[in-house]
């Protein structure tokens, strides 16, 4: 991490700060903050595919239950058998 920044969390990384956001919350800490202004610029690229209605059915029932998108649903599958395939 940038040796110049200043951090609430006293992290040692990106993943430390990340935890500790992850249990605490920022208007405890909201007089140690400051105002800043930042530009994101994300490209994802997109590849659509076809599927079969049924199929498309029974996954968006599955992602309901579990309470993410169809779309999160897919990739972690896909992600689950390409691992499985190139093990």
């Amino acid at each position: 991490m940038d040796e110049n920044k200043s951090s609430i969390s006293q992290a040692q990384s990106y993943k430390e700060v990340g935890e500790f956001w992850d249990t605490h919350d920022v208007t405890d800490y909201w007089d140690q903050t400051e105002e800043v202004n930042f530009e994101v610029d994300i490209q994802s690229e997109v590849t659509l595919f076809a599927l079969e209605p049924t199929l498309v059915s029974q996954a968006v029932k599955v992602a309901r239950r579990k309470g993410i998108s169809l779309e999160t649903l897919l990739n972690l599958w896909v992600r689950d058998k390409l691992e499985e395939e190139l093990a």
